[in-house]
């Protein structure tokens, strides 16, 4: 029997779930080995394990962030969200957009975006 596979959706909000509790392995188990994590600033970071090592980092740095998630839109493997993000430090709290790309069941990449309406455009997440 087949197991059961996770929507893109449903990887995006594990994934962000994991972020929420911090949880480095959990992020580790979703990611691909060829993921690519994408600042705000155009940074990348790319390879699973460096991407983890990157986590654990910002996990011990801002250990009050998280990310509520508003609304997520989806084309094929591709999921789109706007939200914001909580955390003490203001440099990381309000409002976001981020992309995730799915591929079987694994994030391959996560993208993260200032909330402007431009952004919002280029990922159809207009109000």
């Amino acid at each position: 029997m087949k197991a059961k596979r996770n929507s893109p959706v449903e990887v995006v909000r594990l994934f962000n779930d994991c972020i929420s509790r911090r949880d480095a392995e959990g992020l580790s188990e979703l990611l691909t080995e060829d993921h690519v994590f994408i600042d705000s600033a155009g940074h990348a970071v790319s390879g699973k394990n460096a991407c983890v090592d990157a986590w654990r980092g910002f996990f011990d740095a801002f250990p009050d962030y998280y990310n509520v998630i508003e609304r997520m839109e989806t084309k094929h493997n591709l999921v789109a969200v706007a939200g914001h993000s909580v955390c003490s430090d203001i440099r990381l709290h309000g409002p976001a957009l981020w992309k995730a790309i799915v591929v079987d069941d694994r994030l391959a990449e996560w993208h993260v975006f200032d909330d402007t309406e431009e952004n919002r455009r280029r990922l159809a997440l207009e109000s």
